[in-house]
């Protein structure tokens, strides 16, 4: 992408409106524009990182045998008055009547759906176990919309819903969920730590949230040390066996936000190992058992014959609230600093002076190698201010062509999570970034 042609409606002032990090940042690195309280449009380079974080949660889900459908966002309220989450559910729920004066919702979740589309197809135990998921758009009337996409009214989700016989089959889906989840973030750059949390209105008695430690988070968190030296990646899971091992690393050590600390255990973890921090929340994942399958009826024929009501799971990871979080995590006064799997660009081509023969050539043959990941910055613009938006956008590393330089054959390249710089030759640039 060339930046003289580039649709980037930056910002220099920070919005009033933007109370945190992420929210101001995106506002003025032009990632999002507000349409609404609470609902964004999404630009070039926001909705390119959203599409990289929906690919990585895409290519993990499937890894576990979980398969893609994709669901409507507008659901009929009988589905809902049948499980009796209709007027139970509150005003959060958008309630709209059609044409013929058929009551229907835009979906804040899709339990209710889901199970109407499985017990379609499910009629014995042959048929189980099954996951299916979809990444679609979701819509909570939130009272008061805040912190830009981290408490919009208008989001993306992934949300999966597991169909088990039994209730070891569906424990062991909730932890190959749990695992993929660990692998996700992992692969995103982001350090996710799974904690024991309230069920809420979805219900069940096991449930975790995953949490992104940030300084700006908006939850107080306390963890046991070990949790943050552990790669989820050292290992690759085999999601047909036993998977109590990877989950149980996780699950013995203390871990829990403000609203399920306990003291008297957070006592009992050795002073040294105690980390207490801030966090934001991207990530639940439920088992509720037959809740939904019960209330809705639907059973299927077990291996003696006898009906069986299916023991369920859901299990949600908010793509859209990932992009937030993710720069809560990482940025600093001069902008984003993006993880490489999940920047818009891996690559920012400076040149200092367009027009100039050495720095053009130097510039179009560094941009050209990269083409598909990387931002040429040709515009006729001061240099200050071609540094500044390369910081503000994040991109993790900055090839910066001057004249002196380009006649020496020589680039300045800087990884702009460390600040640090370095002067190689044209070739060896090209090295260093292909590995």
């Amino acid at each position: 992408m060339r930046l003289s042609r580039a649709f980037l409606p930056t910002l220099k002032e920070t919005p009033a409106e933007a109370q945190i990090a992420s929210h101001r940042l995106m506002l003025r690195a032009g990632l999002v524009r507000q349409t609404s309280a609470g609902i964004y449009a999404w630009l070039p380079l926001g909705l390119r990182v959203l599409r990289k974080v929906e690919q990585i949660v895409r290519e993990e889900q499937d890894r576990t045998g979980a398969q893609e459908i994709l669901m409507p966002t507008i659901q009929p309220a009988e589905l809902w008055k049948e499980s009796g989450r209709y007027e139970a559910y509150g005003k959060e729920m958008l309630r709209l009547n059609d044409r013929h004066e058929r009551e229907m919702l835009y979906g804040p979740t899709n339990e209710e759906m889901v199970t109407d589309i499985f017990r379609g197809f499910a009629k014995s135990y042959r048929d189980l176990p099954r996951n299916l998921y979809h990444i679609q758009w979701k819509f909570r009337d939130e009272v008061r919309p805040r912190f830009g996409v981290m408490r919009g009214r208008e989001f993306l989700m992934k949300d999966a819903y597991s169909f088990d016989l039994t209730v070891e089959g569906a424990r062991h889906s909730y932890r190959k969920m749990f695992v993929a989840y660990l692998r996700t973030f992992a692969r995103m750059g982001l350090k996710a730590i799974p904690m024991r949390a309230d069920t809420g209105p979805i219900g069940g008695d096991l449930s975790h949230e995953f949490i992104i430690l940030a300084e700006t988070g908006e939850s107080q968190v306390y963890l046991h040390r070990d949790l943050l030296a552990y790669d989820p990646l050292s290992e690759i899971p085999d999601y047909d066996g036993d998977l109590t091992p990877q989950v149980e690393f996780w699950t013995r050590r203390y871990a829990a936000t403000d609203e399920l600390h306990d003291e008297a255990a957070w006592a009992q973890v050795p002073e040294g190992d105690r980390v207490a921090a801030r966090g934001v929340e991207v990530g639940h994942i439920f088992y509720f058992g037959t809740k939904y399958s019960a209330a809705m009826g639907f059973q299927v024929a077990g291996p003696d014959g006898a009906n069986v009501t299916p023991e369920m799971g859901s299990y949600g990871i908010g793509v859209s609230r990932v992009v937030g979080a993710a720069i809560e995590a990482n940025h600093d006064e001069a902008g984003i600093k993006w993880p490489d799997a999940i920047a818009p660009y891996k690559l920012a081509v400076i040149n200092l002076k367009p027009g100039d023969a050495a720095c053009d050539a130097m510039a179009e043959q560094l941009y050209g190698a990269f083409a598909d990941d990387a931002v040429l910055d040709d515009r006729d613009a001061r240099a200050g201010q071609k540094f500044a938006d390369a910081d503000l956008l994040g991109f993790p590393w900055q090839a910066i062509i001057g004249p002196r330089g380009a006649a020496a054959g020589k680039v300045e390249l800087k990884r702009r999570a460390t600040g640090e710089r370095v002067e190689l030759s044209l070739d060896d640039a090209l090295a260093k970034l292909a590995a």
